[in-house]
């Protein structure tokens, strides 16, 4: 596992062989795309952080900022809207001026895999970015992950073992240094057309959220 020597991975990251594969095919064929580990977006002062699973490969791997420009991308942040999390409004583009209030967004694994499948090694090899994204922000009080794979990176990135804190739309965990982790299932098309999540579901998670940042005042 590399150690991570800031927030982000280099743009050129070659540590995953498959990934970097992957981007470079697509940036033969998207010249114009992003194409790279996507960076950390939002306040680097911020209370919560949201973590979800990878960059969509028509998403952030070409838009350059996490969940822009996908499906999930609009049921996330019109979320982060109506719960005081972002303000402005979100267009799908990195240049629409959507700003986070008190928040950033992280992926696990920075680089798009091909399915949107990233190994277990792919995704340690991540970790100590998403270590250090944590790190960076002192007044971190909530992380939100968005599926089991970003549950299990968040709570081995505290020294956890995942197997100790079960993954559950809703769960709460209480995390090392006074930090609350929400679980949530992914607000992926997927998840959203066949049931497994409603927009309700979702919004209840940053409800607790709301109310568990605003009992830390």
């Amino acid at each position: 596992m590399p150690e991570a020597q800031s927030i982000d991975p280099p743009h050129d990251c070659p540590v995953c062989p498959r990934l970097a594969g992957f981007r470079a095919d697509w940036s033969r064929r998207e010249p114009e795309w992003f194409n790279g580990p996507v960076p950390v977006f939002g306040d680097p002062d911020a209370r919560l952080l949201v973590v979800g699973l990878a960059p969509g490969l028509r998403g952030a791997n070409r838009t350059g900022r996490p969940f822009t420009g996908d499906f999930a991308g609009d049921l996330l942040y019109e979320t982060l809207i109506a719960f005081g999390f972002a303000r402005g409004r979100y267009q799908a583009r990195p240049d629409d001026g959507l700003a986070l209030v008190d928040t950033a967004i992280v992926n696990a694994v920075r680089c798009v895999p091909p399915e949107n499948k990233p190994t277990p090694a792919e995704i340690g090899n991540c970790r100590p970015f998403l270590k250090a994204a944590i790190a960076d922000r002192p007044r971190l009080r909530a992380v939100v992950a968005l599926g089991k794979i970003a549950h299990d990176s968040v709570t081995r990135a505290f020294g956890l073992p995942a197997a100790r804190l079960a993954f559950g739309h809703g769960a709460r965990h209480v995390l090392p240094t006074r930090i609350t982790l929400f679980d949530s299932y992914h607000c992926s098309r997927y998840n959203t057309n066949t049931g497994v999540l409603t927009p309700e579901m979702f919004r209840s998670v940053f409800a607790a959220v709301q109310t568990y940042l605003q009992a830390c005042e």
